[in-house]
């Protein structure tokens, strides 16, 4: 698989002040890949550079093997990404067509491909009704939904997103994370910036977390055992000490926790490990509910890696 985004060592720093340090990352080709971290942590700054933008400081970062601190690859650059930064900055006094209509012409989008892109660009989102309207008009959420659409207006190869829901009443971020979730279909490369959590969980293949550093990257599960390991849980009708010693017997059970009628085993392997559990559990005389995988999502290593909470 290609690395179609590699940062190397890319770090920029205002004045006195470092807002991304050392930052290596790879982003494969068709993976959405989600940035999260606290506000100030780097991540637009980190989007700006990638998106040729602002310069770096030191380092570099490669997207299609293009530099982005060479300007002649700079200009190739900026013409296969589509960005939606974190201040959209439309024309208000335009309608929603025309706005679009103005920023595919600029990236050379012939009249009769951009008249049927705009079309299916504004009705998947909800808002081709409104296209004649100034953008003027539109609430913080249509206006967002109307920037989604200009990054997307010339086919991008790459995709990047600083807070796409942001401003969104619940009705329409849902319309705007399927419409994510539809490009992930399609193979884009997408590189998103998010505060929410859940958003980054439904729709990223990995995350990385940053804090002017990259702290770690993975998906969430792998994230998860790497911190935690992996757990079972098993609910049963009723706890013994003959059951505990049963479990605590079996040679590759590492802790077992109670909680009520749950029991919590840290485990290697649950896919060889659980199987065994239960025998040894039913042989003690155990009758079991239901056996589940312990899942800890992203706000429980959010936390953990930002917030210091274990």
């Amino acid at each position: 698989m290609n690395h179609l985004i590699e940062a190397v060592g890319l770090t920029r720093n205002f004045g006195s002040i470092t807002a991304v340090e050392d930052l290596n990352l790879i982003v494969k080709d068709g993976e959405v890949f989600g940035f999260i971290g606290p506000n100030g942590a780097g991540k637009t700054t980190t989007v700006r550079m990638l998106c040729c933008l602002i310069a770096p400081t030191a380092g570099t970062a490669y997207i299609n093997s293009l530099d982005i601190t060479n300007p002649d690859d700079a200009i190739k650059i900026r013409g296969m990404i589509g960005l939606l930064p974190e201040n959209p900055g439309l024309y208000e006094s335009l309608s929603a067509y025309r706005n679009l209509d103005f920023f595919a012409q600029l990236y050379g989008v012939p009249k009769g491909k951009r008249d049927q892109r705009i079309r299916d660009l504004l009705t998947k989102l909800d808002v081709w009704d409104r296209r004649d309207d100034p953008i003027a008009k539109f609430s913080k959420g249509m206006k967002q939904k109307i920037a989604i659409a200009r990054a997307l207006v010339h086919e991008p190869d790459f995709l990047f997103l600083d807070e796409p829901t942001s401003g969104l009443d619940p009705q329409a971020a849902i319309t705007v994370r399927n419409y994510l979730l539809d490009l992930k279909k399609e193979g884009r490369t997408i590189f998103l910036n998010t505060h929410n959590l859940d958003d980054a969980q439904r729709i990223c293949d990995r995350v990385g977390i940053i804090q002017r550093r990259i702290l770690a990257v993975g998906s969430a599960d792998d994230l998860a055992h790497k911190f935690w390991g992996r757990t079972t849980l098993v609910k049963l009708k009723k706890i013994t000490p003959e059951i505990i010693a049963a479990v605590n017997a079996l040679p590759f059970v590492r802790s077992v926790h109670e909680n009520e009628n749950t029991i919590a085993i840290d485990v290697e392997n649950p896919e060889n490990d659980n199987p065994l559990i239960v025998r040894s559990l039913i042989n003690a005389g155990a009758e079991v509910e239901f056996v589940e995988e312990l899942r800890r999502g992203l706000e429980e290593i959010y936390l953990r890696l930002v917030g210091g909470i274990r």
